[in-house]
């Protein structure tokens, strides 16, 4: 399996799935290393280099690497120990055009995740929103919406999480 492969494959099995190959999660989303191995067909050095060269850095270790974990993303329910931190006035998140009635009707959900997912840039946005078809940029009021109550979050690879953004804080680029 090349390591594209094998990362998606880590990502459904660390944001969704661990007991796909009987693996267990901690309350805080970390598995423990030689258990991942032992049911999985990578040895430690692929796992390092997924870990040292995914783009989105989508994964984690511990400091002594005897855990890992996604860093955001997830189905299931984790607790990431994520702090509550005030964000920049405008955040962005890409989608693609054709779900733009749908978050006209009901803002941005997280749907089958934890969180909505925001980016501090239009250009990571873009990207993300290219994944799904002709894309769109929205613009989010997110210096607002800390204002008005909502809480923000920033996963280990710096992106801006919230449980859901209401229709009256979103913009179209």
């Amino acid at each position: 399996m090349n390591i594209t492969k094998q990362s998606r494959f880590l990502s459904f099995i660390l944001r969704h799935k661990p007991e796909k190959i009987g693996l267990v999660l901690d309350h805080n989303g970390w598995a423990n290393v030689k258990e991942l191995l032992k049911k999985t067909d990578m040895d430690i050095e692929t796992l390092e280099e997924i870990v040292l060269t995914n783009n989105k850095k989508r994964f984690a270790f511990n400091e002594n690497k005897t855990k890992i974990r996604a860093s955001q993303g997830h189905s299931i329910n984790v607790d990431l120990q994520l702090e509550s931190k005030e964000p920049p006035e405008i955040l962005y998140h890409g989608t693609a055009t054709r779900f733009l009635n749908s978050i006209y009707d009901t803002g941005l959900v997280s749907k089958n995740r934890i969180h909505v997912h925001l980016s501090s840039n239009k250009e990571i946005a873009t990207k993300v929103g290219q994944r799904h078809g002709k894309v769109i940029i929205l613009e989010i009021l997110s210096g607002r919406m800390f204002k008005d109550g909502y809480k923000f979050y920033i996963s280990d690879n710096e992106v801006w999480l919230t449980n859901n953004v209401p229709t009256k804080y979103l913009r179209i680029i």
